[in-house]
């Protein structure tokens, strides 16, 4: 017996700096619990905004007045893609139980730092949930990830709670990869209780190959579509050898990491690094689309025996990259099949804004929604702040 489904509005912002994706869904309960994705709409930011949000995220150019009025900035044009996909899907507001909001990381320190006799850990997500609340008139959760910092986590990765509500499987082991501005898992052994899940960012996702095409193609493009420029070139496996020594890839987990380690500064000393190899600009995008493939692969291979991995499913954008996928695939083991989470209903670019609608719900309903095995949480606690 299944009880009438709420319908959720989840809305992601990630490290991409692509735009706000919203997805709309509708959650059940009663034998099992079932996310049915309804609509998706994603709005790209403009450049310019995609320029201003990250002068806010370097240290040296953020300012205390552009981070305020970014954060309500962000409120409004959040409140501008519920209503959008909300409409998308002919609906009205009255139909929508709650809006769920990532919110937009500008800083994210998860391991303690000295501040006035204190150590402190620390996250910051911006565009205001009350502003959200006001110009679509519905009751809007966000601002999830500091409850978890608060009890010892990460406040990363949060999208393993989803996986294993949803993809949990008792015949074979799955993990779950999604490649956005980083690359993050999520382990799920055969048969896992809560306990038994692991997770945890594995390094670079797309944001040093989208830095690459776009200095490669003086701007023209911002991303690699489809991997064509990485086709068309070659691996440089010393360099490739030599990225791979970078501390955070031989750290335990539970781990995270985004633009502060992987960002634009890193991109540019390895652009600067490459030329000193005498590689083209395809080489170059070849060889950090495959330090994003190995590090990914590497990590999974590490849980293929003891946890009987048959599926690695792919959702993000780097899940559109051709190139990318094929080699994850190479260095899987042959046993192993990669796919999209699209086969199993999920639309792979809209998974990560599915899950924060689910993670939102169980907010509102006063349910936690961390997973201590990924996060390095002391405990579960209900994530979440809640605007009426």
């Amino acid at each position: 017996m299944r009880e009438n489904g709420k319908y959720v509005v989840g809305l992601m912002s990630g490290t991409s700096l692509d735009g706000i994706d919203a997805g709309l869904v509708k959650i059940s309960e009663g034998d099992s619990f079932q996310v049915e994705p309804i609509q998706f709409t994603s709005i790209p930011y403009t450049q310019e905004m995609k320029e201003k949000i990250l002068q806010l995220c370097d240290p040296e150019s953020s300012r205390l007045e552009d981070i305020s009025n970014m954060n309500m900035l962000l409120g409004e044009l959040f409140a501008d893609a519920a209503l959008a996909v909300i409409n998308d899907a002919g609906m009205n507001s009255e139909d929508i139980l709650l809006i769920s909001s990532h919110g937009q990381t500008i800083y994210h320190q998860p391991d303690t730092v000295q501040l006035a006799g204190h150590h402190v850990a620390s996250t910051l997500q911006i565009g205001d949930i009350s502003v959200i609340a006001e110009r679509t008139g519905i009751t809007t959760v966000g601002d999830f990830r500091t409850r978890d910092v608060a009890v010892g986590g990460q406040g990363a990765p949060l999208v393993p709670y989803a996986d294993y509500l949803l993809f949990n499987e008792n015949k074979f082991g799955r993990v779950l990869v999604n490649i956005g501005g980083i690359s993050n898992l999520t382990i799920l052994p055969k048969g896992c209780t809560e306990e038994d899940v692991l997770a945890y960012d594995t390094g670079p996702g797309n944001m040093i190959i989208d830095a690459f095409t776009t200095w490669a193609t003086n701007g023209k493009q911002s991303y690699d579509r489809d991997g064509i420029l990485a086709s068309k070139g070659s691996v440089h496996e010393e360099w490739l050898s030599k990225l791979l020594e970078h501390p955070y890839f031989s750290l335990e987990p539970p781990k995270s990491t985004g633009r502060e380690l992987f960002g634009k500064e890193y991109a540019k000393k390895l652009w600067a690094e490459a030329d000193t190899f005498l590689m083209t600009d395809n080489d170059k995008i070849a060889s950090v689309t495959d330090l994003t493939a190995k590090t990914i692969a590497q990590e999974i291979e590490k849980f293929v025996a003891q946890s009987d991995i048959q599926e690695v499913l792919i959702s993000g954008g780097g899940r559109y990259n051709s190139t990318l996928m094929s080699r994850i695939q190479y260095y899987l083991p042959d046993h192993v099949a990669l796919k999209g989470t699209e086969e199993y209903g999920m639309p792979s670019d809209a998974k990560e804004a599915i899950v924060f609608a689910l993670l939102g719900y169980q907010c509102f309903n006063k349910k936690p929604n961390n997973l201590p095995s990924a996060t390095g949480a002391k405990k579960s606690v209900v994530m979440g702040k809640i605007a009426w």
